[in-house]
């Protein structure tokens, strides 16, 4: 997202804002993130126009979308090969720079071509791991 006027979207100030907020985020934001970190300076912007600024960035492949809580989607601005470490416990999302490849035997495809693949790490961040007394109790409620 260098160069804004590549992105092929009309740059209100509005979207500019939420690019702005983008840029270099590695909290891996949802919308609702995005909504109250441009809220102060657009207070009359709504949700609706992050959720679309967002469809319309995902759309142009400006953003990845993140499906890792079944309750809130995130966003990442990292279009570039990585993959992510997620801690079951606060939800924390950090980038792991580079290519991590899985490659599915192709007897396993079931006739699949697969097109792109992501990988995540599920455990416990540094914070957590200090306050969590096992790592297996972290693990039998993340599973339940």
């Amino acid at each position: 997202m260098e160069n804004y006027r590549d992105i092929g979207l009309k740059l209100t100030p509005q979207r500019l804002t939420i690019l702005d907020y983008l840029q270099g985020n590695k909290s891996h934001p949802s919308a609702e993130d995005i909504y109250r970190g441009v809220h102060d300076r657009f207070p009359t912007m709504s949700l609706a126009t992050v959720y679309s600024t967002l469809t319309a960035l995902k759309g142009k492949g400006y953003v990845i979308e993140l499906a890792l809580d079944p309750k809130k989607k995130r966003y990442d601005p990292e279009t570039g090969p990585h993959s992510h470490l997620i801690c079951v416990s606060c939800k924390r999302i950090v980038d792991v720079p580079g290519e991590c490849r899985v490659d599915l035997p192709e007897g396993e495809r079931q006739d699949f071509v697969v097109l792109e693949s992501h990988v995540e790490f599920y455990g416990l961040c540094p914070t957590c791991k200090r306050e969590k007394k096992t790592a297996k109790e972290v693990l039998n409620v993340h599973r339940s």
